[in-house]
């Protein structure tokens, strides 16, 4: 099976649990600080990913870690993960498991491009016009493109919507050497 696969497999069975505890957003944050521990700390890396360790010497330095700051079916998840030696796929278990509860709560990320910063003002109006436009809870991520001129392009997954005055003035300039 591919390693996406396997992480998509075990996303959904973490949801399940994290469903069963009503808490899909809290899990979502422990399992991403573990996947930024993973990709952060060299050492911890280097511990998960040795053989020399056995799964039950993991689990337990994990379960020691974890013990105070998480859920206990959280902790026999991430020890599930561990003796079945897929360990190393926590960071992409987490995006999957992430993209599930996006998906679980109507959420969308769209990649918005502005000319200039924008304030909270703005950057709620986009919100709000964009979850109208998807029928669904929009988190707009902001970068700042000077080259649009103005306007705002969105991406979502494939999808691009060019309001840029930059675009704009493109089509007009090629409607009139057209005609």
């Amino acid at each position: 099976m591919r390693p996406a696969t396997i992480a998509k497999n075990y996303a959904e069975a973490l949801l399940v649990l994290a469903g069963r505890a009503k808490d899909l957003t809290g899990w979502g944050k422990l399992l991403l600080s573990i996947a930024e521990a993973m990709q952060s700390d060299a050492k911890l890396r280097a511990f998960l990913e040795t053989p020399r360790v056995s799964a039950s010497q993991k689990t337990l330095v994990l379960r020691k870690a974890l013990a105070d700051r998480a859920p206990s079916a959280f902790v026999r998840f991430i020890e599930s993960v561990v003796t079945h030696r897929r360990q190393m796929l926590i960071p992409e278990i987490a995006h999957e498991y992430m993209d599930l509860v996006d998906q679980a709560e109507n959420r969308l990320h769209a990649n918005v491009t502005v000319a200039r910063e924008a304030d909270e003002k703005t950057r709620k109006a986009i919100a709000d016009r964009l979850s109208k436009v998807f029928d669904k809870t929009v988190v707009p991520h902001l970068t700042v493109d000077k080259r649009i001129i103005g306007g705002l392009v969105v991406r979502v997954g494939d999808t691009v919507m060019d309001g840029s005055i930059r675009r704009k003035l493109s089509v007009l300039k090629r409607r009139m050497l057209a005609g």
